[in-house]
């Protein structure tokens, strides 16, 4: 979840400070990295569980 909120703030930042976009505030920049940031770490969070689910239900639990 970590890199995936690392994720999110870089293509933010590449968003709010690219040269065909207008000048944003303070305020609408910082929303604006906390929400991706936050929405990229719970997307890498579901896919990692959904990656854990589907390998245990693949492999089995069954290890004695």
């Amino acid at each position: 979840m970590a890199y995936g909120a690392v994720i999110g703030a870089v293509a933010a930042a590449f968003k709010l400070f690219a040269p065909w976009s207008a000048p944003h505030s303070l305020a609408v920049m910082a929303e604006e990295v906390v929400g991706a940031a936050l929405a990229f770490a719970l997307l890498c969070g579901i896919a990692a569980a959904l990656r854990n689910f589907i390998v245990r239900r693949l492999v089995g639990t069954e290890t004695r």
